[in-house]
């Protein structure tokens, strides 16, 4: 069996237990050194941002049943993307590809933020009014769809090599569930990892309620591409205890509901308020 087929048969149990396992930690890291109070109920706000990761796993494997590291496994045996017609080394093949997957991703959310028709998809994630381990995977379905097609694509114009795509998946993910974790770091340790990974604090900023603040620190797992382009923003302006998480509208308790979430982008803030109200008179 090939290195290759070999990463892709244990490829589900490799990505489950980053996942679980980065999840675990930090939901009891967050227990015992929690960042900020929570806002909200914790209960209510988990459970349907989880339900809603259940969802788009759910509607992702419906819609491609060619999980991303198959794709990998099917580019590199045919020869295909741009690293598979040059002479480019193993190692440097892996980082290149890995700087590349970050840089799309950092580039669609800036896109995500751009376009108000993406921006209604995005504002799901946004709309949470606590941070914390449990946003990381409160998405929309249909930006985990498009998402995946832009990963997709990465692979096959690059034809990147199956760890990478495998790293990706497990170690970078797991660093989207850190970036999103109310926990507590120092400082001092703080202002040195931010300059290698997006850091818990980092990443807070960009779900400031204040749109100047929200427009910053769009970095995924990487902190580079922000201080290349100019969307780096070291701290809130009311500071990271006194900040307020969100997005100023859809913040109804009502609206943390899987359904609410799951339509969410087919609303605007005055129906939300109508249907709230409607909800509470009930």
């Amino acid at each position: 069996m090939s290195f290759d087929s070999l990463l892709l048969e244990h490829e589900p149990a490799i990505r489950l237990g980053s996942f679980l396992g980065s999840f675990v930690l930090l939901a009891v890291w967050e227990l015992f050194a929690p960042r900020r109070a929570p806002e909200t109920s914790k209960l209510i706000r988990w459970t349907n941002n989880l339900a809603l990761a259940i969802v788009n796993i759910l509607m992702v494997r419906v819609l491609f049943p060619l999980a991303a590291v198959a794709l990998a496994v099917f580019v590199n045996q045919r020869g295909t993307g741009f690293l598979n017609m040059i002479p480019v080394p193993y190692p440097l093949a892996i980082v290149a590809s890995l700087l590349a997957f970050d840089l799309a991703v950092y580039m669609v959310h800036l896109a995500f933020h751009t376009a108000p028709v993406l921006w209604r998809m995005h504002r799901v994630h946004h709309a949470d009014l606590d941070f914390d381990v449990a946003t990381a995977v409160r998405f929309h379905p249909l930006q985990m769809v498009l998402s995946t097609l832009i990963k997709f694509a990465v692979i096959l114009v690059l034809g990147t090599p199956v760890l990478a795509v495998l790293v990706f998946e497990a170690v970078f993910h797991a660093l989207l569930l850190f970036n999103h974790a109310n926990v507590h770091i120092p400082p001092a340790m703080d202002r040195v990892l931010r300059w290698f990974v997006v850091t818990p604090d980092m990443h807070r900023v960009h779900h400031s309620v204040r749109s100047a603040e929200t427009d910053s620190n769009f970095g995924f797992a990487l902190p580079w591409w922000d201080r290349l382009f100019g969307t780096y923003r070291a701290e809130p302006a009311a500071g990271h205890e006194r900040m307020t998480i969100g997005i100023g509208h859809f913040c109804a308790q009502r609206d943390f509901w899987l359904d609410r979430l799951l339509l969410n982008p087919f609303l605007d803030e005055r129906s939300s308020r109508a249907a709230n109200r409607s909800q509470e008179a009930g």
